[in-house]
């Protein structure tokens, strides 16, 4: 719902008749004009409409300023100077904060600050929680998570290259390729949880959406135990066909957060199950270790979807359950290498170790039985 309305009276006057009232309630953006105030939309849900934030970040790039905190990079861009050859910290400078994005993070602090004071819990900014920055990362804690998830999945992809170089494996090229994907979606979301930008977001969520699609690719060949080159690309193509043709309408038509979030969470969902289900009636030595990770995804996922302002301004949920999946991503590495050595043992191996084992007994046997009538 759309609206146009002007109310007069001084600007000083309205921000503390904002304050008293706790205009966030009321989801209005507005911008101020000289002698008047302009309120251009109503009814969109988040504290980025909060009059107070909007009208702090107008002055702030206005004269380099927020509240008491002035920004050298806003007063070199509005002079054109460059504060007397000194630089940004280099952290800074490769995290591109400019003036609007260091406006932007120092008014949500004071209007959280002033929040605080009044009772009021925190809200999100733009869609997304205050966090404190730590070295010019954005959700220093979500990065650190990322990158241990990053560094165990390198490990374990790795230890499992050494192992199938040396035993033959039906599925060691599609754990490779799982290998790969799970590296690059960390290291994206290494990447966005240090600074968030739009292009560094698309391709964040495009990993994590590419990552699920094949592991639920890999999911239904393993438990379903299929070999055969052509029944594999018969069981995969559907997902094949869907997972690029949703990353493309993410990309190219509508970033839609709900309706991805559907889409992750039931892919995730549908995995967890085969492999409960395959759990369940194999045989399989380290069938446990999927227990395990069953369990602890199914309640880490829970944390994706309770959602929960960040505790200290640095701990949130998402946070949460990237540390959760840390010990879970060695147990799973380790499931896999344990794959690689007992399915080589496979029905068809002991079938024919039987067999070959059948025929010698019986072999040796007919001859003893032939030489002893002789």
């Amino acid at each position: 719902m759309k609206m146009l309305s002007r109310i007069h009276g001084s600007r000083m006057e309205f921000l503390f008749l904002s304050l008293a009232l706790g205009i966030r309630d009321l989801g209005l953006a507005f911008e101020f004009l000289p002698g008047k105030l302009l309120v251009l939309s109503f009814g969109i849900p988040g504290i980025s409409q909060d009059g107070l934030y909007v009208a702090c970040i107008v002055q702030c790039e206005k004269t380099g300023c927020a509240g008491e905190i002035c920004l050298p990079q806003c007063k070199n861009s509005l002079d054109g100077s460059s504060s007397n050859g000194k630089k940004e910290p280099l952290y800074m400078q490769l995290n591109q904060w400019d003036c609007p994005s260091d406006c932007k993070y120092h008014c949500m602090l004071q209007r959280e600050k002033k929040r605080a004071a009044l009772g009021f819990g925190p809200v999100k900014y733009h869609g997304k929680w205050p966090f404190i920055r730590v070295f010019g990362l954005q959700e220093p804690l979500s990065v650190a998570f990322s990158a241990l998830n990053l560094a165990k999945h390198v490990q374990g992809w790795l230890s499992f290259f050494k192992l199938t170089k040396r035993t033959s494996y039906d599925y060691a090229t599609l754990w490779h390729i799982y290998g790969l994907l799970s590296v690059n979606s960390w290291f994206w979301s290494v990447v966005f949880h240090s600074r968030d930008i739009e292009i560094i977001e698309r391709l964040d969520y495009s990993s994590a959406v590419a990552l699920l699609g094949f592991s639920l690719i890999i999911s239904i060949l393993r438990s379903f135990n299929i070999r055969d080159e052509a029944a594999r690309v018969l069981v995969a193509a559907p997902l094949l066909a869907f997972t690029p043709t949703h990353i493309l309408y993410l990309n190219n038509y509508q970033m839609d957060y709900g309706w991805n979030m559907k889409v992750c969470v039931t892919m995730g969902v549908a995995q967890l199950f085969i492999w409960t289900m395959w759990a369940g009636i194999s045989r399989h030595p380290s069938k446990w270790k999927i227990w395990i990770v069953a369990f602890g995804s199914g309640l880490a996922m829970l944390l994706e979807i309770y959602d929960f302002p960040p505790y200290a301004r640095l701990l949130d949920a998402h946070a949460l359950w990237q540390a959760t999946t840390i010990p879970l991503t060695y147990i799973w590495w380790s499931f896999i290498q344990d794959d690689a050595k007992y399915q080589p043992i496979d029905l068809r191996g002991t079938h024919k170790h039987l067999a070959q084992h059948f025929l010698q007994k019986n072999m040796h046997g007919f001859l003893f039985d032939v030489a002893e009538h002789r």
